[in-house]
């Protein structure tokens, strides 16, 4: 559904103003290219901050606290 409101959108803009629709197509591959290394270090981020939050919590997991299920009765 993401793929065809791309599409739709850069149809309507190839109507209203060709010539920024021709640049936006031959400048996507160039911005894909920069934004790999921002998705890299994002992820990098990601896998630390878990890290750290597993870090954090092992005295409590080692304690036997496993949080709110919902399959739990009270």
């Amino acid at each position: 559904m993401k793929t065809l409101l791309v599409i739709v959108g850069w149809c309507l803009l190839l109507v209203m103003c060709w010539p920024l629709a021709l640049l936006a197509i031959v400048l996507w591959p160039f911005v894909w290219l920069i934004s790999l290394p921002l998705r890299l270090v994002g992820i990098t981020l990601d896998a630390l901050f878990a890290l750290l939050r597993a870090l954090l919590f092992l005295p409590a997991r080692l304690f036997g606290y496993r949080g709110s299920s919902a399959g739990r009765a009270s």
